[in-house]
């Protein structure tokens, strides 16, 4: 049961080829945001190529959009409790895309919050993007479905597509998308934040 509470709490593929974007004139900078329990990914929206995430559209005026992903009833709860928690990790009732715009930068957003940098080609971008295009649940207009508003900011919940359990959290989630933007990271096994942030700390050294 502490396992399941620590793990759920935490929220609350496809890959492309592995490159280095060193060489890259049009490489791009993501970031990799530790909220405690749960991580996210911040992007600059003006490096967004709209006809891969539409959706950014939704935060015209925002500098920066940050990007997470949890269980529906324990992210978009009031305050979490140990119920929530269990609940989400093997009865949960659906999961949400948590997108935030902003203006001002990451240390007066977030102070305090451990953040990493990654440098990613341009294609991986675009593939990183493309999966969270891909997340968003639509209605029968094929129009994302919004839930609310989000947590802080300019932000909403949008009901999301893949299915939260034990082994595949809000943090397990951010891997497969770094995955996907081309990071060597390992989603498997990637449950907490800490793991998320020592696996993005690995991968920025390398590269």
């Amino acid at each position: 049961m502490l396992v399941a509470i620590a793990v759920a709490a935490g929220c609350l593929a496809q890959s492309t080829a592995r490159e280095s974007p060193s060489r890259d004139a049009s490489a791009q900078t993501i970031r990799v945001v530790d909220h405690g329990w749960h991580t996210a990914i911040v992007v600059r929206r003006s490096a967004v190529d709209t006809t891969v995430w539409p959706e950014v559209d939704d935060f015209p005026d925002a500098a920066f959009v940050e990007v997470a992903w949890g269980d529906r009833d324990f992210y978009m709860a009031d305050r979490g409790t140990a119920w929530l928690a269990i609940k989400a990790a093997f009865l949960t009732s659906g999961s949400v895309l948590h997108v935030a715009g902003f203006d001002a930068p990451l240390e007066t957003n977030f102070p305090g919050n451990d953040v990493v940098e990654l440098e990613v080609s341009r294609r991986g971008f675009d593939a990183m993007t493309r999966f969270f295009h891909e997340e968003y649940q639509r209605d029968e207009q094929g129009r994302p479905v919004r839930l609310a508003h989000g947590l802080y900011g300019a932000s909403w919940f949008y009901a999301a597509r893949s299915r939260y359990h034990l082994f595949n959290t809000c943090n397990t989630w951010v891997a497969r998308a770094l995955r996907a933007a081309g990071i060597d990271v390992t989603p498997a096994g990637t449950v907490t934040a800490g793991g998320v942030m020592h696996e993005a700390r690995r991968a920025a050294a390398s590269r």
